[in-house]
């Protein structure tokens, strides 16, 4: 989304300051109440046009799409305004101008600004929140850059030290792990938030509680049976129609049922807990119940008060002021010198030209100027699908315009596309040279023992054959792929493959499927 600034497209002044030259003068010439009429109407046509341009700066500070289409139109109103200026008896061009300077010094000023006070200018800011700008001495300036109040969200928690400490470890050793959920985020953004703004929740608190619980990867799951997103349990999934859909998928790895859920539940514990966001979160993690009983037994008494603090385990304490500190940093960056990357993650589908794994996808898509490429961004929107599990053709993939783009261009055909089927199709088996010698020297008295097996170079007892070995099964777990399962139980993965009618080279199991293992040594 380009700035306010940038939407406004500066109209060359050496071009327009002839019309000054040609428009007549109102005073030499007699207007007639046609004319004034016409003029009048040319008035409100600016003023529409203005009103319509700062409407549009108002779009684009509030991340609206529609900011740049709006802006760009409202400077073609004004523009044929003008030339109809030109043509209409007894209007004068400098005033019409007027509206045209004014917003060009709203524009200078306005970057003049973000220059002078560059530290103060927030690249998430919505533009709705700010506190107003007032002097203050330099030396209270600092904790003002702390805790601005500008964002609603900022004066529904508490800034504290144990906030600013969550916001110190995010920036240092946790710095890499924020950066990535901020850009798995952007790619899950259009199937999460609209259930979040419907249910009037802050974005912020959505992107904290995501990057605390899984750092945007869809499919993280947690000893404990937490999975997802925003690492549902079971029972609580359950109650807000997450969990096994009948074809073998856990919704709770469904990022648009996951936000509709998580959306449900924080709206649900907010009303139960006086819309505090504290005690909403230590719900989340330390348990509803707990959160409720504690709530009731010191009404009135906030997260931060000790009696209320201390019921609560380790786990919750640090998990409350982190995820504050995450939503804190993305509606702040640029305080804190925090430069979030651009996401291109325009929402787009492609149908699937030829059958392929999203690792033969990740591999012809290439980087396309990002630094991870694109296989999170697959695995995130397309979450049904293992990694290394060959995908029909003719089958819809959720991407981005971009992700569609490289598809079509390297994907479909080409030397990219033969390069990445075959990268997938490489097996390590293949690389062995198996070649036994040919032919041995007996050597000694090889004459066989009656009644006794013996080998033809030693002539000693052939050592007895073990008994075949007994034919198990092994039934797929979530996660599993054949070559895991090969490797845990020190299985041939070929003889695995055969026995159980699996087919190169993507050797496709579901969780739940049965498996023989033969040529398994564990």
């Amino acid at each position: 989304m380009p700035s306010p600034q940038s939407l406004f497209r500066a109209w060359p002044l050496l071009v327009m300051l002839p019309l000054f030259s040609v428009a007549p003068s109102a005073l030499a010439q007699r207007v007639s109440a046609r004319d004034k009429e016409a003029l009048e109407v040319l008035d409100q046509r600016m003023a529409a046009a203005e009103k319509r341009y700062r409407d549009a700066l108002v779009l684009s500070a509030n991340s609206d799409p529609k900011g740049t289409t709006e802006g760009d139109a409202a400077l073609e109103d004004m523009e044929d305004v003008m030339d109809a200026c030109l043509k209409q008896k007894g209007c004068q061009v400098h005033t019409m101008l007027s509206a045209y300077k004014r917003l060009l010094k709203q524009n200078v000023d306005a970057e003049s600004s973000a220059s002078d006070e560059e530290g103060e200018v927030d690249l998430l800011d919505d533009g709705t929140d700010h506190a107003a700008a007032i002097a203050i001495p330099e030396a209270a300036r600092a904790a003002r850059l702390l805790n601005d109040q500008r964002h609603a969200f900022d004066k529904m928690v508490q800034y504290n030290p144990a906030v600013q400490a969550g916001i110190r470890r995010w920036l240092t050793d946790m710095r890499v792990s924020l950066i990535t959920s901020y850009e798995n985020y952007q790619y899950v953004r259009p199937l999460m938030w609209p259930s979040w703004e419907k249910h009037a929740l802050p974005e912020a608190l959505l992107f904290g509680i995501m990057a605390k619980e899984s750092n945007g990867r869809v499919h993280a799951n947690s000893r404990a049976g937490a999975a997802g997103l925003m690492q549902f349990m079971p029972a609580t999934g359950r109650r807000f129609g997450l969990g096994p859909d009948g074809t073998g998928f856990d919704t709770r790895f469904d990022p648009t049922a996951v936000g509709m859920a998580s959306a449900e539940y924080l709206d649900e514990r907010m009303g139960a807990l006086n819309r505090s966001i504290e005690l909403s979160l230590a719900a989340y993690n330390g348990g509803e119940g707990r959160a409720q009983r504690v709530y009731n037994q010191f009404a009135g008494r906030n997260f931060w008060d000790e009696v209320v603090y201390n019921q609560f385990p380790g786990e919750t304490k640090d998990y409350v002021p982190m995820v504050i500190a995450a939503a804190w940093l993305f509606l702040h960056p640029k305080q804190y010198g925090l430069e979030f990357p651009k996401v291109d993650a325009e929402p787009a589908t492609f149908p699937l030209a030829k059958s392929a794994s999203i690792y033969e996808l990740t591999i012809c898509l290439g980087n396309g100027g990002t630094r991870d490429g694109y296989m999170r961004a697959l695995r995130n929107l397309n979450p049904r699908y293992e990694p290394d599990q060959w995908i029909p053709a003719g089958t819809q993939i959720k991407a981005t315009a971009k992700i569609a783009s490289l598809y079509n261009r390297n994907c479909v055909s080409g030397p990219r596309a033969d390069l990445a089927r075959t990268l997938i199709a490489a097996d390590v088996n293949a690389a062995i040279i198996r070649n036994p010698l040919a032919g041995s020297v007996a050597v000694g008295d090889v004459t066989p023992i009656p009644g006794v097996p013996t080998t033809v170079a030693t002539g000693e007892p052939k050592p007895a054959k073990p008994k075949a070995e007994q034919v198990r099964d092994y039934r797929v777990a979530r996660g599993d792929t054949l070559g895991k399962i090969a490797k845990k139980l020190r299985c041939d993965l070929k003889q695995l493959a055969r026995a159980n009618g699996l087919r190169a080279p993507g050797y496709s199991v579901k969780p739940g499927q049965s498996l023989k293992l033969e040529s398994c040594k564990k």
